[in-house]
């Protein structure tokens, strides 16, 4: 099999045990907390996205890795992370938070279908071994972030039930 075919198996495949995992153990918790805790459950793992940096690090990627895949994906990955963190500095100032939480969502989201894009059009699949020590993170991490990614969109779009008014008419 070819490595460019491995890549594209691993993924493919790295959405299906997180799809799992978070459809059973994670998602049903998310859509019954506050909203505020939710995003900021989902900001905190984002919060780690600073580790894409990698990506432009010699000696953990090849130095034939398309630099207009690395250097995007690092970047963003890195703003993504700042904005995240952000938003969890921000809870208490409800209106900033709300602001980084869009904020770190779009541009992560924007982020991963962007790179997905750039590996397509520039061949990564058939380059993957460039990507060193850093190849598990398409793998393992990215599925992860793209799923937590729509669900944080998807819980700032949904209505929540009024709250009961009391006494008050």
């Amino acid at each position: 099999m070819s490595p460019a075919t491995i890549f594209d198996i691993h993924l493919a495949l790295g959405y299906v045990p997180w799809l799992l995992c978070f459809g059973y153990y994670v998602w049903p918790r998310l859509r019954s907390m506050d909203p505020i805790e939710a995003q900021r459950a989902i900001a905190t793992l984002h919060s780690f996205r600073f580790f894409g940096l990698v990506f432009i690090l010699p000696g953990i990627v090849g130095t034939n890795l398309p630099a207009g895949f690395a250097v995007f994906a690092a970047y963003a990955d890195f703003a993504t992370g700042l904005l995240a963190m952000l938003a969890l500095l921000t809870v208490r100032m409800r209106s900033v938070f709300w602001l980084f939480v869009v904020a770190f969502n779009l541009v992560g989201a924007v982020d991963i279908v962007v790179d997905y894009y750039h590996g397509v059009l520039l061949g990564l699949p058939d380059l993957a071994g460039e990507l060193g020590a850093a190849y598990a993170i398409p793998i393992i991490y990215v599925p992860l972030l793209m799923i937590t990614h729509v669900a944080a969109f998807y819980l700032l779009t949904r209505r929540r039930p009024e709250a009961v008014q009391g006494s008050y008419p």
